[in-house]
């Protein structure tokens, strides 16, 4: 195996380098982590197949994971980890200097530090709880239960305390990507069903409102004042608008939409 020697990123108080290797022909790049140092010791040994995992993808889909944590080595070490696990990882040093990155609508995690310079790794948990296609694995030095809890009743995929096993947190941010993938899915179809429903027509959309909800034609007719041939007329264009083939689709397509009757009997 072949080493090369970064003199950056001692450990506190160790005098110990990182170790960055690049593995030799068939073998795995493999880290430790350790409560108190974080050297890294690289070694070949057999790998989890965490790349195999994932199914191939271009740089454009290539799932990334994001690192908040304040310590410069862990952060270097845990690129390393993610990057030759088969993701595209992104570190930063504070909430802020994430706080600051645009969003993305890809397949994407965050590794979360509990202790951060400008707030905690939980506020800043609370301050993205609304990208749920984004799932949180907690990384600490320690972790008492109160924060545990809180930060799971939040969300949050896993919460990992040091030493932990790369396997572990391997694992952990395989299973938030698929749940990241899952959510970015279910958004993509939403959002079709809105562009389809967007380019109905106030009449059409009052009409699709009532027939999911139950009613028959002649029942809507008599809600909205028109006849039986006008709804039919409408609820046809309306299926075609929203590419329904039947009416157990139609029905599926108004409770993603929350559509519900506005107009009383």
């Amino acid at each position: 195996m072949s080493q090369v020697w970064s003199g950056a990123g001692r450990a506190s108080g160790l005098g110990q380098p990182i170790a960055e290797v690049m593995p030799a022909p068939g073998e795995r790049l493999f880290a430790s982590a350790h409560v108190g140092r974080d050297d890294l010791f690289w070694h070949p040994q057999q790998w989890l197949q965490a790349d195999a995992a994932m199914p191939s993808a271009t740089s454009q889909d290539t799932p990334t994971v994001f690192v908040v944590d304040n310590d410069e080595t862990v952060r270097k070490s845990l690129e390393l980890l993610f990057r030759f696990a088969g993701w595209e990882p992104e570190t930063f040093g504070s909430a802020r200097e994430f706080l600051a990155r645009p969003r993305v609508f890809t397949p994407s995690c965050l590794v979360l530090d509990v202790s951060l310079p400008d707030m905690s790794g939980l506020d800043l948990q609370e301050l993205v709880a609304d990208r749920v296609d984004m799932p949180v694995i907690f990384i600490a030095g320690y972790g008492d239960i109160p924060t545990t809890v809180r930060a799971m009743k939040a969300g949050a995929v896993e919460f990992l305390t040091k030493p932990f096993d790369d396997d572990v947190l391997l694992g952990a941010i395989r299973h938030a990507i698929q749940r990241s993938q899952a959510s970015l899915g279910h958004e993509a179809k939403i959002q079709a069903l809105r562009d389809c429903y967007a380019s109905l027509t106030p009449r059409e959309s009052e009409v699709m409102t009532l027939v999911a909800s139950g009613l028959l034609n002649k029942q809507v007719g008599f809600r909205l004042r028109i006849s039986e041939i006008t709804v039919k007329a409408h609820r046809g264009k309306l299926m075609q608008k929203m590419k329904a083939d039947s009416l157990a689709a139609l029905v599926k397509m108004a409770v993603g939409l929350r559509l519900a009757p506005t107009m009383n009997p």
